[in-house]
């Protein structure tokens, strides 16, 4: 199985390094993230592809800080508008109401039989951003909703790995990036395991 990892920054790939498993940094956020998935989609053709990085998980979920988990769902949860009301997200429309079933994105390539939890994941270009509904989310990051959208557009197998590294508060800066990331990389490690055992 031809495996390929991206990661969003040098930080969250300083630890990962496996033999026939290519790597390589997408850059932080959806625009990058997206133009990098569709390159290595082209160009390398990989089996699986893998966004592999941190995340922070919003107060009062279940995952604890450096808890690696797989991402089962994304939602760019800052597409919209303000109103005298406040924000507006796309998917809430009444003009398109196939967009409200589409804004969802799910993975359907987790693999059966694999020891790790599942999270709800949003994606969003402002961090923390108070206009955001994280009611059905657990962690938020910058990247997966791209991610998913491109690799489900190209018909490309793919997966989403995240360790947690911070609480979603503003004010909080007890990210924990050493352990966050030394997680995350014994978690690609075991998922890539996984893959090539079952493949």
């Amino acid at each position: 199985m031809k495996i390929q990892v991206l990661f969003p920054t040098a930080t969250e790939a300083s630890l990962f390094q496996r033999d026939g498993v290519k790597t390589s940094i997408s850059g932080v956020g959806l625009t990058a993230t997206a133009y990098a998935t569709l390159k290595a989609i082209y160009q390398d053709r990989p089996d699986m592809l893998i966004l592999a990085g941190i995340a922070g998980v919003f107060p009062g979920r279940d995952f604890a800080l450096g808890e690696v988990a797989l991402v089962g769902s994304e939602v760019e949860a800052d597409l919209g508008f303000f109103t005298p009301d406040g924000f507006v997200h796309m998917a809430h429309l009444p003009i398109d109401m196939e967009f409200e079933r589409r804004h969802v994105l799910r993975c359907p390539y987790l693999p059966p039989g694999f020891p790790m939890r599942l999270a709800r994941g949003i994606s969003v270009n402002a961090a923390m951003a108070d206009f955001i509904d994280t009611t059905e989310a657990d962690l938020e990051n910058m990247e997966g909703a791209a991610f998913f959208h491109v690799c489900k557009k190209e018909q490309q197998a793919f997966l989403e790995l995240r360790s947690v590294s911070n609480i979603v508060k503003v004010g909080d800066d007890q990210w924990d990036m050493q352990t966050s990331v030394e997680a995350m990389t014994r978690g690609l490690h075991s998922l890539i395991d996984h893959l090539q055992q079952k493949s």
